[in-house]
């Protein structure tokens, strides 16, 4: 009897266990729209992960993204070389409002020295890429303030 007590107690507990945590779940956030919908993104905080991004990502799940964050305000330009899906770009200031934004920019599917270069004609804090279209589907222009 002793026995079953302490099973069925193990088994309550082992349910009770925390989820595990990834280190995606730690760069994890959820960014709120103006309109108050919700993104989900990963947060690229460091030099590689910003040189990485999305290269190589083969999708991107609708209201899901990429947050970059800049060491220092400044014009950042992104390009696609080694993307493989279309993405819509934005550039926020220290104050999370769109500075620039860049629908739909294509897969470069050419050497890097070809593959033009989108954005970062405007002072930048964060840029965020999301899939291709979200942008339209979501009314965002410039002067908008995105919160997380």
């Amino acid at each position: 009897m002793r026995s079953l007590l302490t099973l069925g107690a193990a088994l309550l507990l082992a349910g009770c266990t925390p989820k595990p945590v990834t280190v995606a779940d730690l760069y994890a956030n959820d960014l709120k729209l103006p309109g108050g919908q919700v993104i989900h993104v990963q947060t690229m905080v460091n030099q590689w992960d910003r040189l990485r991004g999305l290269a190589f990502q083969t999708s991107l799940a609708p209201d899901h993204g990429v947050l970059f964050l800049q060491d220092a305000p400044g014009r950042y330009s992104y390009w696609m070389y080694q993307h493989f899906i279309p993405l819509d770009m934005i550039w926020l200031d220290d104050k999370q409002r769109i500075v620039e934004i860049v629908e739909n920019a294509q897969p470069c599917k050419t050497v890097a020295s070809k593959c033009p270069y989108y954005g970062g004609n405007q002072t930048a804090s964060f840029v965020l890429k999301i899939p291709g279209g979200m942008v339209k589907k979501y009314n965002l222009k410039v002067g908008d303030a995105i919160r997380w």
